[in-house]
C-alpha cells in the first residue's frame, strides 16, 4: 500500500534525506564548573550584532569556535557490512521500528574459518558543555555501524588540535542524542538557549567540521519551525535553517545571536546528498531534557499511548468528514498498553490531548510523549461519527527495542497450492473474494486476518492510484469491519447515499502493520 505521507514531500527528484554523518562521539559527566564563565556566559552579548544585517560575526565566533569539537569513531565490523552500509540506514530506522539492521554475518576469509572483519570510521561534531568535559552529539555518530551497539573508540579533537579519548556517558535512539565525557578542566564551553522564543527569519551561526575538512563556520537565518520530515514521532519538530549544513555537521550546535545554543544540526534534505540550504536542526526544548537525564545516568522518561496513528490529511479527510491536518486516526493498539486499557479501538480519530487540538504541529505522538508518565488525560475522540471523551492513564515510553518487538507480526506462511476459483465481485476498480485459508497463506496474512481479499485492480481506477494491489486485505470499510464483498459493496453505496465522495478503507498487506487509505468513490 503506497504512503501518502511518504509520498506528499518528495518531489520528482527522489529527495535524500540524510544524517549528517561522518563520525560523532558524546559523553557527558557531572563535575564541578569551578568560577569559569562559560564561553557564550553573561557578557557576550555584548559582542553580537545589532538588529538587522551584521557587519561580521566574528567576535561571536572566536568566542564560541573553541567549545565545539570534532569527534572521529572507529569500529571493526564485518566486511559484508562494511561493504553494504547505507549512511542514511540509521536516520530511517529512528522511525520505522520494522526495519531490521544487517545481521552482520559475513564470510571467512583466507580459509580461517574466523569471519573477515574490516576498520571503519567517520566524522562528525559535538560541542562541549561543562568545563570538565561532557559533550553533546548525535546517537547515530556513534551507534554501531551494524545497527547493534556502539562504536569501538571514541576521539575528540579540540579547535588547538589537542585529542582526547573519549568514553560514551549515555544515548537515546529516540531523539537522536547522545552523551560523550573526555578527561579534561577549565575546557571552553557553551551554554543552553530557548529555541522557544526562535522566530522564522532569525539569524543562526552553525558551526561544525563537514567533511573533515576542519572547523567551519556558516551562517542563515531560521527557514521554518517545528518541521516535519517523517511524520512520525514526538521528535519530527526540527529548526530548519539555509546555513550551510553538509555531512560531519552532525552533533554540531546552532547558535542564536546572543551565542546560545538553540538547536543540533543533524539532518539535511537534498537531491544530492550536499548542502542545498536546507538543513535540520534538534531543537534545544527537545534536546536538553534528554541531556540532562543522560546526565544523571538515567532514560530519559517519555509518556507512551501504545497506539499506531495516521494522520488525517487531506486524502483521509472526506473520508471522515472532517477539516483535514485537525485529527490523527488510530491504525492499530498495543495489547494490554495505555490506550487499550482506555478502550480506544482501530479507527477511532483523536481531536485533542489533555485539551490541546491536535495539530502538524502538535501531534498526539508529541503532545503524549510531552505528558509525565501516570498522568490521566482526557483524549477527545470521534467514534462511528459521534464525539466521546475517553480518559487514558499515560504510560512510560519503552525502548525502542522493546518497542519493535511490540510492534512485530506474526509471520504467515507462504502457500505453494492454488487458490479455488472464486467469481469475484467488483467495486472501486477492485475484484474481490471472501478470504479463504488458501487465499491467505498466497497473500502472506497472518492466520487470524479476516476480511475481504483484493484479487485484481483496475489500472485506471482510482484505487491502483492510492496504492492498493493484488492481495491486500480490506478489513473494513468506514470503520465498519467486512467479510464479504456483499459488504463491501453495501458500506459503499451507504457513502454515497451520505453524499461522500471518498470511503476509508483499512487495508493489511502481508504481514505488515494495517492502514487506512482514502479511495475516491464519486465516480469521475
Amino acid at each position: 500500500m503506497r504512503s501518502k505521507e511518504s509520498g506528499k514531500v518528495r518531489y520528482a527528484y527522489g529527495v535524500a534525506m540524510a544524517l549528517l554523518i561522518g563520525g560523532t562521539a558524546f559523553s557527558l559527566a557531572t563535575g564541578q564548573a569551578g568560577a569559569q564563565v562559560a564561553q557564550n556566559g553573561p557578557g557576550t552579548s555584548a559582542l553580537a550584532p545589532r538588529a538587522g544585517a551584521p557587519m561580521s560575526f566574528a567576535d561571536l565566533v572566536a568566542k564560541l569556535q573553541p567549545a565545539v569539537v570534532n569527534i572521529s569513531t572507529k569500529q571493526r565490523i564485518p566486511v559484508k557490512a562494511a561493504q553494504q552500509q547505507d549512511p542514511f540506514e540509521e536516520f530511517f530506522k529512528r522511525f520505522d521500528p520494522n526495519q531490521q539492521g544487517d545481521s552482520g554475518d559475513a564470510g571467512n576469509g583466507s580459509g580461517s574459518g574466523k569471519p573477515r572483519t574490516q576498520e571503519a570510521g567517520s566524522l562528525g561534531s559535538g560541542f562541549l558543555i561543562s568545563p570538565d568535559g561532557y559533550i553533546v552529539t548525535n546517537n547515530h555518530l556513534i551507534a554501531g555501524l551494524t545497527g547493534t551497539g556502539t562504536v569501538d573508540t571514541v576521539t575528540v579533537t579540540l579547535t588547538d588540535r589537542k585529542e582526547y579519548p573519549a568514553r560514551i556517558v549515555g544515548r537515546d535512539e529516540t531523539s537522536d542524542l547522545a552523551l560523550l565525557k573526555i578527561d579534561g578542566h577549565n575546557l571552553p564551553f557553551v551554554q543552553w538557549g530557548d529555541s522557544t522564543r526562535a522566530r522564522v527569519g532569525d539569524w543562526v551561526i552553525a558551526i561544525g567540521d563537514p567533511y573533515g575538512v576542519g572547523s567551519t563556520v556558516t551562517a542563515g537565518i531560521i527557514s521554518a519551525l517545528h518541521r516535519q520530515i517523517t511524520n512520525s514521532g514526538a521528535y519530527d519538530r526540527y529548526i530548519q535553517t539555509d546555513a550551510a549544513i553538509n555531512m560531519g555537521n552532525s552533533g554540531g550546535p546552532m547558535f542564536d545571536l546572543n551565542g546560545n545554543v538553540i538547536g543540533i544540526n543533524s539532518a539535511l534534505i537534498s537531491p544530492t546528498g550536499a548542502s542545498v540550504g536546507i538543513g535540520l536542526a534538534i531543537p534545544a526544548e527537545a534536546a536538553k531534557p534528554v541531556i540532562d537525564s543522560l546526565m544523571r545516568g538515567q532514560r530519559p522518561s517519555r509518556g507512551y499511548l501504545g497506539v499506531g496513528l495516521q494522520a488525517v490529511d487531506e486524502d483521509l479527510a472526506p473520508s471522515v468528514g472532517l477539516p483535514k491536518d485537525t485529527s490523527e486516526i488510530v491504525r492499530s493498539v498495543v495489547p494490554e498498553g495505555p490506550a487499550a486499557r482506555a478502550g480506544l479501538v482501530p479507527g477511532d480519530i483523536i481531536t485533542r490531548v489533555d485539551g490541546k487540538p491536535v495539530s502538524p504541529d502538535q501531534t498526539v505522538s508529541y503532545l503524549i510523549a510531552n505528558t509525565p508518565a501516570g498522568a490521566r488525560v482526557p483524549l477527545e475522540i470521534i467514534r462511528g461519527g459521534k464525539r466521546a471523551t475517553v480518559y487514558v492513564t499515560v504510560g512510560e515510553r519503552p525502548t525502542e527495542e522493546a518497542l519493535a518487538k511490540l510492534s512485530g507480526v506474526d509471520q504467515g506462511t507462504t502457500g505453494g497450492a492454488g487458490s479455488p476459483a472464486i467469481a469475484p465481485q467488483r467495486a472501486l476498480g477492485l475484484s474481490l473474494a471472501p478470504l479463504t485459508p488458501e487465499l491467505g497463506r498466497a497473500a502472506n496474512l497472518p492466520a487470524t486476518a479476516r476480511g475481504v481479499i483484493i484479487t485484481a485492480v483496475d489500472p485506471n481506477a482510482d484505487a491502483a492510484e492510492q496504492g492498493l494491489q493484488r492481495g491486500d486485505l480490506i478489513v473494513s470499510v468506514n470503520n465498519q469491519q467486512v467479510s464479504t464483498p456483499a459488504q463491501v459493496i453495501a458500506a459503499i453505496d451507504a457513502a454515497r447515499k451520505a453524499g461522500r465522495t471518498r470511503v476509508l478503507l483499512y487495508i493489511q498487506r502481508g504481514s505488515t502493520p494495517p492502514g487506512f487509505l482514502s479511495v475516491d468513490i464519486s465516480g469521475k
